[in-house]
This record gives C-alpha cells, sequence and structure tokens, in this order.
C-alpha cells in the first residue's frame, strides 16, 4: 500500500512539474502582450488601403521598375522593387476587414485594390510593348506556373505580415514579407503576356498573383480573428455565415489548380532526377557512346543520341528496356544514331587506337597515384611508431625513419633497409629496452631488413 501510495505522489509531481511547463511555453507563444494598441492598427490599416497621390506614383515607380528588372532578368533590380511597393495595403485592409465585418472597410479595400491592379497592369503593358527587348528570361517565366508552394509562402509570408503589424515593434518583417509574397513580379509578368499577345504568361501569372492576394488575406483575417480585433458594425448571424461560406469558396476555388499544378512539378522533378540516374547509366553501350541527350520534364521524353557503330533496332530496343530499371516509361525514351562508322574505316581504327592509347595513359596514372599513395604512406610511418612506442617507452621523446640503400663490394651489390632512430632528452636506454624495442620493430614492420639505432 505504501509503495503504491509512493507511485501515486510522484505521478502527481511529475504531472504537475509538466503541466507548470506547458503553461511557460504557451506564454511564450502568446501575442497578446506585444499587440499595438486596436485604435492604431486600425488607423494604420485603414491609411495603407488608400491609392492617391504618393501611394500611387510609388506603385507605379515600383511597376516599372520590376517590369525593367524582369526584362533585363535581374534579380536584384526585382527585390528592389518588391521593396517599394505599397500593395500589402488593401491586401491586409480586405483581411482585416473580413475578420471584424467592417464591410464598408472591405469595399473601400477592393475597390482601391481593384485601382492598384489596374494601374500596375496598364503601367507594366506600356513598358514591354515599347521595350525592344522582348524575351521571356528565367524572372518572367518562373511567374506562370504557380503550385500549392506558392499558397504555402502566400499563406504564412501573410501571417508573419499581419503580426508584425499588429505588434508594436515592427522590426524589418514588412520588406521582407513584401520579398517572399512577391506581389509585383506577378503582375508585371501579367502586363507582359498582354504585351506580346502571349496569353499563356498572363493567365499563369495573374493566377499567382491571385493565390499571393488571396492567402495573405486569409492570413490577415485569421490573425485578427485570434488576436479579437474588436467589431466595429453590428452584423447578424445570417450574414456571418454568407460571408463564411464565400471565403471558403474563393479558398477552394483558388487552392484546387495549384495542388493540381504542385503535384504535376512533383512528377517533373521526379522524372528528370530518374532520367539522369538513366542516362548516366548508358553513356557507353556496345561499343557506342553518347553524344547529346535531351531530358524534357514536361513532355517527359528522353533523347540520345549515340555515336560509334550502328545501332541496330535490337540494341535500341535494350537500351530502352534498361528505362524500367530506373522508373521511367520505355516509350519515352528515343534513341538515335548521331554519328556511325564500319568497322573498316580507317576512322574507326583511329578512334580505336585513340581509345588504347586513353585506356593506357589511365592505367598510368593509376599506377602513378598508387605510387604518391606509398609515398605518403611512408612519410608516416616515422610518426605512427613514435606515437605507439610512448605508449610503452613514455621517455621516447624522436623517432626517425627513414629508407636506405646497403653497399658492399661493389656497386652490383646492394640491400635495401629501414632505418630507425629513436632518441631520448631524458635517460639512456637500458640494453634490455633495446632488444624489446628491435624485436618490436620487426614484429610491427614486417621485415628482418632493418637497423635499429639509439642515442641519447
Amino acid at each position: 500500500m505504501k509503495a503504491e501510495t509512493k507511485n501515486y505522489f510522484i505521478f502527481v509531481v511529475a504531472s504537475l512539474y509538466t503541466m507548470a511547463n506547458i503553461k511557460q511555453i504557451l506564454e511564450y507563444l502568446k501575442l497578446d502582450g506585444d499587440v499595438d494598441d486596436f485604435e492604431i492598427i486600425h488607423k494604420n490599416i485603414e491609411k495603407d488601403i488608400i491609392f492617391k497621390g504618393t501611394n500611387l506614383w510609388i506603385l507605379v515607380f515600383a511597376i516599372i521598375v520590376a517590369s525593367v528588372g524582369l526584362n533585363m532578368n535581374s534579380t536584384a533590380v526585382i527585390i528592389g522593387a518588391m521593396l517599394i511597393s505599397p500593395l500589402m495595403g488593401p491586401i491586409n485592409g480586405m483581411g482585416y476587414s473580413i475578420a471584424t465585418y467592417n464591410f464598408p472597410l472591405f469595399r473601400k479595400a477592393i475597390k482601391n485594390f481593384g485601382f492598384a491592379v489596374g494601374a500596375s497592369l496598364v503601367a507594366s503593358t506600356v513598358y514591354f510593348a515599347i521595350t525592344p527587348i522582348s524575351t521571356a528570361h528565367s524572372e518572367l517565366l518562373a511567374r506562370t506556373s504557380p503550385t500549392i508552394y506558392d499558397v504555402l509562402i502566400a499563406l504564412f509570408g501573410g501571417l508573419a505580415g499581419i503580426v508584425a503589424i499588429s505588434s508594436k515593434q515592427k522590426g524589418n518583417v514588412i520588406p521582407g514579407v513584401a520579398i517572399a509574397t512577391a506581389l509585383m513580379p506577378p503582375l508585371c509578368t501579367a502586363g507582359y503576356g498582354l504585351a506580346t499577345g502571349q496569353f499563356y504568361y498572363f493567365f499563369g501569372a495573374f493566377y499567382l498573383f491571385t493565390i499571393n492576394t488571396v492567402f495573405i488575406a486569409i492570413s490577415a483575417m485569421v490573425v485578427s480573428q485570434i488576436l479579437k480585433f474588436p467589431i466595429r458594425t453590428l452584423v447578424d448571424t445570417n450574414r456571418k455565415s454568407v460571408v463564411n461560406r464565400w471565403i471558403s469558396v474563393v479558398i477552394v476555388v483558388t487552392i484546387i489548380p495549384s495542388i493540381y499544378f504542385g503535384y504535376g512539378l512533383v512528377q517533373k522533378e521526379k522524372f528528370i532526377d530518374n532520367a539522369t540516374k538513366f542516362v548516366n547509366n548508358v553513356l557507353v553501350f556496345e561499343g557506342n557512346f553518347l553524344i547529346k541527350n535531351v531530358v524534357d520534364g514536361d513532355r517527359r521524353e528522353v533523347t540520345l543520341v549515340y555515336g560509334g557503330n550502328a545501332l541496330t533496332d535490337e540494341q535500341k530496343l535494350k537500351i530502352r528496356m534498361k528505362a524500367a530499371d530506373f522508373g521511367l516509361d520505355r516509350s519515352s525514351i528515343l534513341v538515335e544514331q548521331g554519328v556511325a562508322f564500319d568497322k573498316g574505316d580507317p576512322s574507326v581504327l583511329q578512334v580505336e587506337r585513340l581509345k588504347a592509347e586513353m585506356i593506357s595513359q589511365n592505367e598510368k596514372l593509376k599506377e602513378k597515384d598508387a605510387e604518391i599513395n606509398v609515398l605518403k604512406t611512408r612519410n608516416d610511418i616515422g610518426k605512427e611508431l613514435l606515437a605507439e612506442i610512448k605508449t610503452i617507452y613514455p621517455k621516447t621523446d624522436v623517432c626517425i625513419y627513414s629508407e636506405a640503400t646497403k653497399f658492399t663490394d661493389s656497386l652490383r651489390n646492394s640491400e635495401q633497409l629501414a632505418l630507425v632512430v629513436f632518441h631520448s632528452y631524458s635517460e639512456e636506454y637500458t640494453a634490455e629496452e633495446k632488444n624489446q624495442i628491435r624485436k618490436w620493430i620487426r614484429q610491427r614492420l614486417k621485415t628482418e631488413a632493418i637497423r635499429v639505432y639509439f642515442y641519447y
């Protein structure tokens, strides 16, 4: 009974200790302590919604800067434009107004946001219509294929942004959110699509911009509700339900295509990885050498171009069959003959001679590497012997190891010897110690052709 009481007491103490730790952790996670005054937050959000005068001109300038950056494929310029852009204001305003059911503010935010988007599209379209450079660089193309990963960036970037806006200590979060969520580049890319008549670019980029807008607004709404921002208008329950339903519809409609595109991206990357492994496996095949390969992740195709002896249909089939070992469909492997020679062709004989010479040179290089490794190992023998003998005879301070040639009557009679010298600064070796060390050295180096000397 006493043991049971003791165990119960230990359990209670441990539970209380755990609960105390959990409470302490929860205290660290609370946002309430750093939240700014609600009235100040409301005024800041309301002020950032408006697009006129200074804000409008800054937006137009930022759009032109971003368009130039995309046009010149300059990442640094694009980042600068994202830092300048004031587009986050009305998006946060939309999320905040939904959370507080402030429909007049929501309409105001929508109106200003629509105006800002229209002005941005006009500015970017005009720029790309008059610029002499119309090539779609990587920075432009990166904004035309949004995926579920862009949803995650927008969601968590938006969360960081609204938390920073609500905090007393704003820090440098807002510029970071502007860079991460990247509102400006997709709008400029959409303008590029309009200016060049490439509507695939327009719809892809505008969809990315929509993803960023919706999920930044959702983030603002969620944080506003968590922080319990005050509701400033009277709203009936039915209208709240309608708003919540519309929010759900918008989220689903926005996110479903991104999941599809995200799945496609994962499958594409998987195909490219498997195809690369496959190509490395068939670089040389039955006397043929791969001289070119093209891995097309979008079409899920691998094109192999070989040089050497003419490939037969059977050999091509064997190459395609190997694709199954790497998770590839053999129908996606295209095998082509680039350069083919007859075996009796002089040029083929020349190639074969060159191959033989290359193999010979590689063998010689391997031999030289082996000799270098042996020399490196020999250089370390003295160090190893000193480390080992000091465990038995700590008084040993120096070990010298060398390999030498012993000559007797003439140059024709010689013998290879290993010379080992031990030295002690503190005391002389006894005769017995010398004999033991000589025996140990012969066993350690596995040779009788060795001379061991001592000096004090």
